[in-house]
């Protein structure tokens, strides 16, 4: 007879690990599935500043070697693989990957949400080394420096807000006139003496040699386009949820997010849904493990 799991987490960011701990400690016998290494997305940030109990920080791939490391100690296993298919009705679940077909009871679905990119040349190369995707991770390094912060949403001025208080300068650009964020957020940033608007503009390429000397904005009125020197773009136009998988079976919100309250449970029974893919006000770290501990806890009571 094939294996059956108590617990399969797809996923090992800090939200899957974290699900994977408190249910190996509480007895269930608990598998991670992950595609390429521990932490998720946290593993490519540099230093972490904001976990609670690492006074001196900690660089994102150490923290998500010890979340791994803390889960197995209790029994919980890893499988790298990607995952291909999965169904999630029933009973018994069952989750295709290129290694093989796994079965278990229930389903943490950890999968997180991957930065929206601009699709400009060498943006994926420069990455770290300029080009950064969150403000509260990488701001740090750009004190007393001019950065470039792409958007006009809620996240996008949440970042300019954010870096206003390191940089020396913020350059916003907007492909608008005026900013999608809500209300709340306009009067600060607009009194802000260190931010500069281009609005009706579009990142339309990088300057860089080994790291991120300027942009080229152009403006999509007239089409004019100049270039603005700084030491770093934050790109803060949206997340793309990773639910391609489960998009047919769970219910989804309008921007693709799993829909899960604060209990992480999904509208199908046994499965469950943690961290940055699941709708929520917070995408940090630390509700992430929150997201698994609750899992863990749900998932063992139904169980």
């Amino acid at each position: 007879m094939e294996h059956i799991y108590d617990m399969i987490v797809i996923g090992g960011g800090p939200a899957g690990y974290t699900a994977a701990l408190y249910a190996a400690r509480a007895g269930m016998d608990t598998l991670v599935i992950e595609r390429l290494s521990a932490g998720g997305q946290m593993a490519l940030t540099d230093v972490i500043d904001n976990y609670p109990g690492f006074e001196e920080g900690i660089d994102g791939f150490s923290l998500g070697m010890k979340m791994q490391a803390g889960a197995e100690r209790y029994g919980a296993v890893t499988e790298y693989a990607e995952v291909k298919s999965a169904s999630l009705e029933g009973n018994i679940k069952t989750v295709e990957t290129d290694s093989g077909i796994f079965y278990a009871k229930t389903v943490v679905i950890a999968t997180g949400a991957n930065p929206r990119a601009l699709g400009i040349e060498r943006e994926a190369e420069l990455v770290g080394r300029g080009v950064h995707y969150c403000a509260h991770c990488d701001g740090r390094f750009y004190k007393d420096k001019t950065v470039v912060v792409v958007g006009g949403g809620n996240s996008a001025v949440s970042d300019a807000l954010y870096l206003t208080r390191l940089a020396k300068k913020v350059i916003l650009v907007h492909r608008r006139n005026t900013l999608r964020a809500t209300k709340i957020y306009h009067e600060p940033l607009m009194q802000a003496e260190n931010v500069e608007f281009l609005w009706d503009s579009a990142v339309e390429a990088l300057i860089a040699g080994d790291r991120v000397e300027g942009v080229k904005v152009k403006n999509l009125k007239t089409g004019d386009l100049r270039e603005v020197a700084c030491d770093g773009v934050f790109i803060s136009i949206g997340r793309v949820p990773v639910t391609e998988l489960f998009a047919d079976q769970l219910d989804l919100d309008g921007a693709g997010y799993i829909v899960a309250d604060e209990t992480t449970k999904t509208s199908l029974g046994g499965v469950f849904a943690v961290g940055d893919v699941r709708t929520k006000a917070l995408r940090q770290v630390i509700t992430a493990a929150a997201d698994g501990a609750v899992a863990a806890h749900f998932a063992e009571e139904m169980l």
